[in-house]
């Protein structure tokens, strides 16, 4: 594995006594990475806990090119080149896509600028002064895509990217997840979509209950229908296309 940029070691979390997750340990570097499991396994609270959004009471350990990210406010955590794309996109009803994408400021250098998120989603130069909620879901994807990019971060952290989307956005998402790791981001995917999940990541690890309950492939969890009814109760993928 290349350089850790990401490290969690023995992370627990707490809704008042209701515990939400449960001893999570895992790095990664510079790569993709998939979260999967079904709904209610403990995945967004896995995001809320690194991004300090809605935090549940978190202890242990979250590390982030071995600066300590428990305890920090959203803007500092932003600061160290963590960006979020969060489930149901959270865009403001009163702003216009452009407007979205002009608020952005940071103090950290890069390549992503407003022009060259437009750039990589044509259809949302074309919808500069709609508002954003008055787009399609998958425009509104890419316009919370390309909010976070606006950070230039080292690190995109993404929850459940393809919810409420065709599959052909989808097969957009997916595609705009690879040429973001080839281009040298790391990227944690957090999915209980398999298809996705295998498509964006070589590496799998498998969320149970608030606990990693296993690390698997893309490569062996996509070619075992047996190990995806264990782990995720679904029907194989063959199947299910």
């Amino acid at each position: 594995m290349t350089e850790v940029l990401l490290e969690l070691e023995g992370l627990d979390a707490f809704y008042g006594t209701a515990q939400a997750l449960e001893g999570v340990s895992f790095s990664m570097g510079q790569e993709a990475v998939s979260v999967i499991g079904r709904n209610g396994m403990g995945k967004t609270t896995l995001c809320n806990s690194l991004l300090g959004v809605e935090p549940p009471n978190a202890r242990g350990s979250a590390r982030f090119r071995g600066k300590e990210l428990l305890g920090l406010p959203s803007y500092k955590i932003a600061g160290q080149g963590i960006a979020y794309v969060p489930q149901g996109r959270r865009l403001f009803e009163s702003l216009t896509t452009d407007e979205h994408l002009r608020m952005i400021r940071t103090s950290r250098p890069g390549k992503w600028t407003p022009s060259a998120v437009y750039e990589l989603f044509p259809r949302l130069a074309e919808r500069k002064k709609v508002g954003a909620t008055q787009l399609s879901g998958g425009e509104q994807q890419m316009l919370a895509i390309g909010r976070a990019l606006l950070t230039n971060p080292d690190l995109l952290i993404m929850d459940e990217p393809s919810e409420g989307l065709a599959p052909t956005i989808v097969e957009q998402v997916i595609g705009t997840c690879k040429a973001l790791v080839e281009d040298g981001m790391a990227i944690l995917l957090v999915e209980q979509n398999l298809g996705v999940a295998t498509e964006v990541a070589e590496r799998q690890l498998v969320m149970i209950a608030g606990r990693i309950a296993a690390e698997t492939s893309s490569t062996a969890l996509a070619g075992d229908p047996d190990l995806q009814r264990r782990y995720l109760g679904v029907e194989p993928l063959a199947q299910a296309h």
